[in-house]
């Protein structure tokens, strides 16, 4: 029985890493369609997302068939729930991916913003560090990563507030821009938008080992709520 149920939790935990791979892989196209202005990887990020729908959908039953055939122990039962949780947050996260890849569509024949483009760069590539941390994590639910997640969500907050005041400001100084900015705005407020989720997954770690249900507020800290 033991056996069985461990091999069903590392279907579980395989399952769960491979989607986080392709949604890792959708923030990577969907940013990448919309710098290049290329609609058909745009098109090629939003046909794909029913994929990773379906496998949500899949994870979510084999964690409830889980719990309700093999009545885990406490442990045990909150490393399902956590799966369970942070499969509903990667498959947001795809979704907004999947909205920067219409904005791509959206903002097609739009004046560019190269220095934005180069900033919306370097925020998809620390997000996708964070992602890849937060994955290998939850290979050993390892919770102690969650505060080094909070320090790094905080520099995506930085790059985010700092690009909005700039485009703002830009705005301001140049009127016939907005619509090409309001675009640009849409696209970092939807990758802030990621680190957040990704934040939600390391709460889910915190849930995992102690049993409770936390928030990891602006300074770092676990707050039980």
């Amino acid at each position: 029985m033991a056996s069985t149920f461990d091999d069903r939790v590392a279907k579980l935990r395989q399952g769960f890493t491979d989607m986080g791979v392709d949604v890792s892989e959708q923030i990577y196209q969907s940013t990448k369609s919309y710098i290049e202005h290329d609609a058909d990887l745009a098109h090629q990020v939003i046909d794909g997302d029913n994929e990773v729908n379906g496998n949500e959908t899949q994870l979510e039953k084999d964690a409830m068939n889980l719990i309700a055939l093999q009545q885990p122990v406490a442990r045990d039962f909150r490393i399902i729930i956590s799966y369970l949780k942070a499969s509903t947050d990667l498959e947001r996260i795809g979704d907004n991916a999947v909205n920067i890849a219409r904005e791509t569509l959206q903002a097609k024949g739009n004046p560019r913003i190269p220095d934005v483009e180069i900033v919306i760069a370097k925020i998809t590539k620390h997000i996708r560090k964070m992602l890849e941390e937060i994955l290998d994590a939850y290979t050993t639910f390892d919770a102690e990563v969650a505060p080094v997640i909070v320090q790094e969500d905080r520099r995506i907050d930085e790059y985010y507030h700092n690009t909005r005041t700039a485009i703002t400001e830009g705005i301001l100084e140049n009127p016939a821009t907005a619509v090409a900015a309001s675009s640009y705005l849409m696209v970092i407020r939807l990758l802030e938008r990621i680190g957040d989720h990704i934040v939600n997954l390391a709460e889910y770690l915190i849930y995992s080992d102690t049993g409770k249900i936390v928030e990891l507020g602006e300074s770092g800290s676990v707050d039980p709520k």
